[in-house]
């Protein structure tokens, strides 16, 4: 049963995804699709984080960070995806009520550690670029586990506010989400209870850690780019650039499609577009990260390689 009599009104046990689409053909053209997506973004960022591990050579800040983007880059995928996955294979997908509320927690607390994670990156190479000397001591083990630590309890933060709202708003008698996942602006609109208070706390919450991370990473590429400019070596600004090029190509797919969502005004854009791009940030973004990672990086290239021949030739 959707619906639990609870006093003077019928409280909702259960909620119905609408999913992306209702046509039949579609569907199974999209389950094809997102499925292939989801084994490689499973399956690419496993091998990122084994290599980083087995290789001694990539035992570096930057790719310690490049390791624990990789674990929640499968974590924020798979918050959604299987669940995405079934949609397209059932007449109706129902999840619990305590289900959406674990599904929206699990997707708040992974997207906002990437944020972090991103963050962190941006200051290892601001530290790698602009203050080579200081580099090994300022971005030591302890420092670097202290900002892993510092991006999941984050993400905790912004997860708990997240999990406080939801399971304070009160549903009624409508449970049809208009979405392929439990995201929380489709849930506030089948809210039959005062949601101002939680809808602040949420933005409060989301913009917080946007603006923080933003800044971070937007000072640390300045100044970047003010010690690539002062360079006087062709070949020293190339070699300094190169190092950031995947760093930023994953911030702005990242970051791009976050702000569309949730900076742009929400009457500039429909709720259809807002799930093509909902998945495209939580599904095809964790996807792009380790290609984008091994094609522009010549040490994971490389070290890539040396694990490759080790193995055919032991």
């Amino acid at each position: 049963m959707a619906l639990l009599e609870d006093g003077n009104h019928t409280a909702v046990t259960e909620f119905i995804l609408l999913g992306l689409t209702g046509d039949p053909v579609l569907r199974v053209v999209l389950f094809t699709i997102i499925l292939c997506i989801y084994l490689v973004t499973v399956s690419g960022n496993l091998s990122t984080t084994l290599l980083i591990i087995v290789s001694s050579q990539l035992h570096h800040p930057m790719y310690f960070f490049l390791s624990h983007l990789a674990t929640v880059d499968i974590g924020l995928s798979s918050s959604v995806t299987p669940n995405m996955l079934v949609n397209f294979l059932v007449k109706q997908n129902t999840i619990p009520y305590v289900g959406c509320g674990i599904q929206l927690s699990s997707a708040a607390f992974f997207g906002a550690s990437e944020c972090f994670l991103l963050a962190a990156m941006a200051y290892d190479r601001f530290m790698a670029i602009c203050n080579p000397l200081l580099y090994s001591t300022r971005m030591s083990s302890k420092v670097c586990i202290q900002l892993v630590l510092g991006s999941y309890i984050g993400g905790f933060l912004n997860s708990y506010s997240f999990i406080f709202s939801f399971f304070s708003l009160l549903f009624c008698d409508q449970n049809r989400v208009n979405d392929f996942f439990c995201d929380f602006a489709p849930l506030v609109e089948l809210s039959c209870s005062d949601v101002s208070v939680y809808v602040v706390v949420i933005s409060f919450s989301a913009g917080s850690v946007t603006m923080v991370t933003v800044f971070v990473i937007a000072i640390s590429y300045i100044y970047i780019l003010i010690t690539i400019l002062k360079m006087r070596s062709t070949e020293g600004r190339h070699k300094a650039f190169s190092t950031c090029t995947s760093h930023l190509t994953a911030v702005t797919l990242y970051y791009g499609t976050v702000t569309f969502i949730y900076v742009m005004p929400k009457s500039s854009y429909s709720m259809n577009q807002n799930k093509v791009v909902s998945v495209f940030y939580m599904v095809v973004v964790p996807m792009l990260n380790p290609l984008i990672y091994s094609l522009k990086n010549n040490e994971i290239k490389g070290a890539l390689k040396r694990q490759l021949s080790k193995k055919i030739f032991s």
